[in-house]
């Protein structure tokens, strides 16, 4: 009931000043009246909170002049705040209570006098906020000056890890003065189990304490980026100590591609450090400085981090976008695998909306690199197409092409599982063929497509060769060579065994047409007419015979010697094939031929013995020197 009484006391004296005032400056002498009266009406009490009625702002100004005198001697001083903990501790205590003071009276603002009395302490705070900018800029670049870039600490065994700044009793005291101070300390990066100690703990505590005043205060956005200008120089000098250079997409597609290929390593190594070192470090620092204040610290890594992480993307979309030529497919496939793995990392460090674009860029530009992979498959595929018919390789060898595109192809399937999943993103495969008659993957698709395409162009190839022997033995090498190197690799799985089984008999069939279109005229001299001939004329005939044998069978040994068989197998089977043709043949022509009394003396007309035959045979496929040097690698 007192207190009752006191307050309806207190309301008729304030019903008295604003009756009898005719302006606010006689109201507020009245209440002065009233307080020197009677200690119930304290200035304090006759000004306290009511909504429904003006208020004095005399109060408010003498806090304003109170809070200008102790806030405009730290904006003053010549030397740091924070260089001494008595000075910055009194600082923040004049901020807070400013801040307050703004708060308790931004509510009655309609009121002129109080307007003009919030006017000046904004500006008070604007002042004072200028100086925290100030400090705070100065204590990350004084904190990060005290710490070298490769000072990092790898986890016990256990993998837990934590910024350290390597003073234990400073942390414990910053987590020890109570909840509101608590900092959550790194939690482990990746696979990698590194945190950088980016800046010490003492100066982190500073900062967020400089850091929580701004952002009540509404300067948010202006700490936030202090804060990113002198956190984004040390990341530009960590991926230049890297010797990640600065190129713009122009300059790298520039760049020659034996130097480009250098950049890319170089490349591969700055972007793995960045995602799982660098930008998680500093997505933790941001975390401890701006603790409590999501928006602000969201802000400050966004602003930390895109200038790099777009350096880092835009030499990937140079990459993606440069030269589909055959030969940059093995790099752009390293660039392609090191930001899909990368991609769980963009994800999870920049996860806030802020970075969004940043995801988003770093997806789209990972699909570019599928597309110029495809494109480069697709370049090959006019490689072969266009590859002219226009000069024959010596002695029916193989063709620079063939060891090329399965050379290429060997090579490239050691990337199996990334060129599965870039082929699997391609909807442009229906007009390849399909592989066996089972369902297929996309690459296996695209494999087959590619051999189909270097078969018909060989084919074409063949029929420059006039001897329709050479012309086989030409198919006879490559296909060789094809099934070979598809048996061995990756290829002979994506292919299956229904297409080596199709092409080993292709090979064999060459090889039949081969002997057929040589060896025919050969054999058919040999045979001997059936029935009974008169002596005279079976023993011209005989003789005529083992005349064109020895004339057939000399000039394609002296052609043929100079034809080429890489492979040591195959030869080896045309050579026992020829012998056991021939030689049967020809022992049963000269036996017969010696059984003819009217011939006589017969030695004269037999030029070759089975050795000789068999040494001739043995001799075959050797190649000229030039194109035996050529080499079947």
């Amino acid at each position: 009931m007192a207190e009752n009484g006191e307050e309806k006391l207190l309301a008729v004296a304030r019903h008295i000043a604003k009756t009898l005032g005719r302006n606010d400056n006689m109201a507020d002498d009245i209440l002065q009246i009233f307080s020197n009266f009677d200690g119930r009406f304290s200035r304090e009490k006759l000004a306290s909170d009511d909504e429904d009625r003006p208020r004095s702002c005399a109060a408010l100004e003498l806090t304003l002049k109170s809070l200008d005198r102790q806030i405009s001697q730290y904006v003053a001083a010549d030397h740091p705040i924070w260089s001494d903990s008595a000075d910055s501790s009194a600082f923040l205590d004049s901020i807070d209570e400013l801040i307050a003071t703004i708060r308790d009276w931004t509510p009655l603002a309609v009121d002129k006098s109080v307007g003009v009395c919030l006017a000046r302490a904004e500006d008070l705070m604007q002042q004072a906020m200028f100086r925290l900018e100030d400090e705070f800029r100065s204590l990350v670049e004084r904190g990060g000056e005290s710490l070298e870039l490769s000072r990092a600490y790898r986890g016990e065994s256990n993998g837990n890890l934590s910024f350290d700044s390597g003073d234990d009793e400073e942390e414990e005291e910053m987590i020890g003065n109570g909840e509101d101070h608590q900092i959550p300390t790194a939690q482990p990066i990746g696979d990698y189990d590194i945190v950088i100690d980016a800046l010490p703990s003492g100066t982190i505590n500073d900062l967020h304490e400089i850091a929580k005043r701004m952002v009540t205060a509404g300067f948010g956005k202006e700490c936030a980026h202090v804060y990113s200008s002198c956190r984004r120089e040390f990341l530009e000098e960590s991926l230049s100590r890297l010797g990640l250079q600065k190129l713009s997409i122009e300059e790298v597609q520039k760049t020659p591609w034996q130097d480009l290929e250098d950049e890319i390593e170089r490349w591969i190594k700055s972007a793995n450090v960045a995602l799982r070192i660098l930008f998680p470090s500093e997505r933790r620092l941001c975390d401890r400085v701006f603790y409590g204040l999501s928006s602000a610290a969201d802000l400050s890594f966004m602003e930390v981090c895109r200038g790099s992480t777009i350096q880092i993307l835009n030499f990937a979309d140079a990459v993606a976008i440069g030269s589909r030529s055959p030969e940059r497919l093995f790099k752009i496939l390293d660039v392609f695998e090191s930001l899909r793995d990368l991609m769980p990392e963009f994800e999870s460090v920049f996860s806030d909306h802020y970075c969004l674009f940043l995801r988003n860029e770093a997806m789209t530009i990972w699909k570019r690199l599928g597309e110029a992979i495809r494109g480069i498959f697709m370049e090959l595929e006019n490689l072969i197409s266009r590859d002219p018919a226009k000069t024959p390789v010596p002695g029916g060898g193989l063709h620079p092409i063939t060891r090329y595109v399965m050379n290429y192809l060997r090579a490239a399937c050691r990337s199996r599982q990334t060129l599965e999943q870039v082929f699997e993103d391609s909807t442009a495969v229906s007009r390849q063929p399909k592989v066996d008659d089972r369902a297929s993957s996309s690459m296996s698709v695209q494999m087959a497509w590619i051999m189909e395409l270097l078969e018909s162009n060989l084919e074409a190839k063949s029929k420059i060769y006039r001897d329709s022997a050479l012309c086989y033995v030409f198919m006879m090498n490559n296909s060789r060579y094809i099934v070979q190197k598809v048996k061995d690799s990756e290829l002979g799985s994506l292919l299956g065994d229904d297409w080596i089984r199709k092409h080993t008999a292709k090979v064999r069939q060459y090889h039949v047409n081969y002997q057929r279109s040589s060896w025919n005229k050969v054999l058919g001299v040999l045979k001997l007419e059936s029935g009974s001939l008169a002596p005279n004329v079976a023993v011209k005939s005989m003789k005529e015979k083992l005349k064109l044998f020895n004339i057939y069978f000399d000039e394609i040994c002296k052609t043929q010697s100079n034809w080429v068989v890489f492979d040591d197998q195959l030869r080896d089977e045309l050579r026992i094939a020829l012998a056991k043709n021939l030689l049967p043949a020809y022992q049963n022509f000269i036996g017969r031929f010696h059984n003819v009394p009217e011939i006589g003396r017969h030695d004269k007309y037999i030029k070759y013995a089975n050795e000789d035959i068999e040494a001739k045979i043995n001799d075959l496929f050797r190649g000229s020197r030039g194109s035996a040097g050529a080499g079947r690698k």
